[in-house]
């Protein structure tokens, strides 16, 4: 028993864990808070894992955790952060691709690609590090935060980017949902017409719900097949990243690596798990319980990177990174439009 307790893997646990339960309180929190949200407001406009990464945010800036707690936080921000990309992976199905047809795959591939493109230029242009304009690019053309959590680990963003680019992506976000019903009655949208507008532009899946449901159930319904669509996005663009980033060292300088040094395990996880999912090898029963855990992890994986922030770090690129969300926003809706009457979507 002794020699138990004494073994590497207990010594490694017993290390993590003041830093893990840490990150977990942190969630815990969140978490009410939110439910707090939804009971006062009828539903959630901020996410629990906006509300845990400020959260936490704000406790280290009032509060530096102890040296004793700092690897645990540490391997919430990373390693698990890691694991629920790959269990990310399971909520995506190849059978949602051939429900939206060949036709409105290459058009939300082409508002994607074009989106991520001037969203980062944007970002550059504004004079934000390339890691951050990466970080609001996916956001703004991908899923919103989901996207940040888990393109952050590819690229290697520090805690302060992931922190600033969720923070003020999710308030953007909130805008859009509100505002979006005024542009589609402006143009004279069709349901079909606006569904997709708000699968192509909004950021989660809840808020997309959000945005249609009280214009119609058939908006509602296109704009989710869209949005699911849109995430499928997430995976091509984490391995084209990951293989990018690590071809270029730190001076820029190019450098030959091999496949499986420039994917990491969790980007090939969550191939994997599509594509295991897609061939129906996951049981329906389990789809919903692991989605539980991936956004769990995600969530904890929020804090504790929060929990390696300085509110006033954040605070400084505020003016830049708003400017860059809202005109990557911007743009995102004007391809999309575009892209709406160009086919002809009726």
């Amino acid at each position: 028993m002794n020699a138990l307790l004494a073994s590497p893997a207990i010594a490694t646990f017993r290390a993590l864990l003041p830093g893990i339960a840490l990150c977990v309180v942190v969630t815990a929190v969140a978490a009410g808070m939110a439910r707090i949200e939804g009971m006062l407001f009828g539903r959630v406009w901020i996410e629990t894992l906006v509300i845990a990464i400020l959260l936490g945010t704000v406790i280290r800036s009032l509060w530096t955790p102890p040296k004793a707690m700092q690897a645990g936080i540490a391997y919430s921000g990373k390693q698990l952060l890691e694991f629920a990309v790959v269990l990310l992976g399971a909520s995506i199905s190849g059978a949602t691709i051939l429900a939206a047809g060949p036709v409105l795959l290459v058009s939300i591939a082409i508002v994607v690609v074009a989106s991520l493109s001037v969203s980062f230029a944007i970002g550059r242009a504004l004079g934000l590090p390339w890691r951050m304009a990466t970080l609001i690019a996916c956001g703004n053309a991908i899923c919103g935060n989901s996207a940040i959590a888990a393109v952050a680990p590819v690229i290697g963003a520090s805690s302060a980017d992931v922190a600033a680019s969720i923070a003020f992506t999710a308030v953007l976000g909130v805008v859009t949902v509100l505002t979006l019903p005024l542009i589609g009655e402006a143009l004279g949208m069709s349901l079909v017409q606006y569904g997709t507008l708000a699968g192509m532009t909004v950021y989660a899946v809840p808020q997309v719900l959000a945005a249609t449901v009280p214009v119609g159930a058939l908006a509602a319904q296109v704009g989710t097949l869209v949005k699911l669509v849109r995430v499928l996005m997430l995976g091509p663009v984490m391995l084209v990243l990951s293989i990018m980033t690590h071809r270029a060292g730190a001076d820029g300088k190019r450098t030959r690596m091999s496949f499986g040094k420039m994917v990491p395990w969790f980007i090939t996880g969550f191939l994997a798990m599509i594509t295991v999912r897609s061939l129906g090898l996951i049981p329906e029963m389990l789809i919903g319980p692991i989605g539980f855990v991936a956004g769990a992890l995600t969530t904890l994986a929020m804090a504790a990177l929060g929990l390696g922030v300085d509110v006033r770090v954040v605070a400084r690129s505020g003016l830049q990174v708003t400017a860059a969300v809202t005109g990557s926003l911007v743009t995102l809706i004007l391809i999309s439009v575009a892209l709406i009457f160009l086919l002809g979507v009726s």
